[in-house]
């Protein structure tokens, strides 16, 4: 089950902003993009696709299901509805955004209906994002571990979640990445910055090399193409094990995203 390691993200843009974006990590190669029902841009992101030129089995398209569409007669008409915005018959991976305790909806009934949009081949992969342990337990219990491709969540030097990324390991499931770059904050530290002179490196290119090096996927979003062509450069860095070892330092629990009523009791 192959999760491409870098793809570029669409989170809080919007309009033609998410369009050229797209459109640009299209053409500088990108081959993976990522959204979700809850950022309002699927449409915007199918017309850069289907604008691009790129044979669609040569993209790998990510969806997220909202918590509104949990339940079982919700959850797969949403995701027709998404692959109408996105102009495709399938995405490659849909994931559950959040686990969302508080959604009244129960894990084996949203992970069930998940399962059943992959048998119906509305989707190639399922997975699921921002599940602490205990919750990856229940639904490698609900539908298999092999049928959990990954678990998106929040992952930067930071706060690098070393028990959940070793429990995912263990279980056989891909790490992916997101907000490596801790919106922003990282680009500002002085031991990224000593890291990257020594490798006439940029900072994000440092943080994105850190977690592809420890085998997660990442997927960062700009606006900027130059920015977009500079991340992509991050899979050529390698960090030598002196490098690992002062962003191992780093952590700090630094989460920037903890939604009341979405997120779980994190480990």
């Amino acid at each position: 089950m192959s999760i491409p390691a870098f793809g570029v993200g669409t989170f809080r843009l919007k309009d033609q902003v998410v369009i050229d974006s797209v459109r640009n990590a299209l053409d500088l190669g990108y081959r993976a993009v990522d959204t979700a029902q809850i950022y309002g841009n699927e449409a915007q992101v199918g017309q850069a696709l289907a604008e691009s030129g790129v044979a669609r089995d040569a993209l790998f398209v990510t969806t997220k299901i909202w918590t509104d569409n949990y339940s079982q007669a919700k959850l797969i008409p949403s995701l027709q509805d998404s692959l109408k915005k996105l102009r495709t018959d399938y995405v490659d991976l849909t994931l559950i955004h959040w686990p969302a305790p508080g959604s009244g909806v129960e894990l084996e009934e949203f992970m069930g209906a998940l399962a059943q949009a992959k048998a119906q081949g509305l989707t190639r992969h399922i997975g699921i994002s921002n599940f602490n342990i205990e919750l990856t337990r229940q639904a490698i219990a609900a539908v298999g571990a092999g049928e959990i491709a990954t678990n998106q969540i929040e992952l930067s030097p930071y706060l690098q979640n070393r028990q959940l990324t070793a429990f995912l390991a263990e279980q056989g499931l891909r790490t992916t990445s997101y907000m490596t770059l801790a919106y922003g904050k990282v680009l500002k530290d002085a031991v990224l910055a000593e890291i990257a002179a020594k490798h006439e490196a940029t900072v994000a290119q440092v943080a994105l090399a850190w977690a592809l090096q420890l085998g997660y996927a990442v997927i960062p979003s700009s606006t900027r193409r130059e920015n977009l062509a500079s991340n992509l450069k991050a899979r050529e860095l390698q960090l030598d094990a002196d490098d690992m070892a002062r962003i191992a330092q780093l952590e700090r629990n630094g989460r920037e995203v903890n939604p009341e009523g979405l997120a779980p009791v994190w480990d």
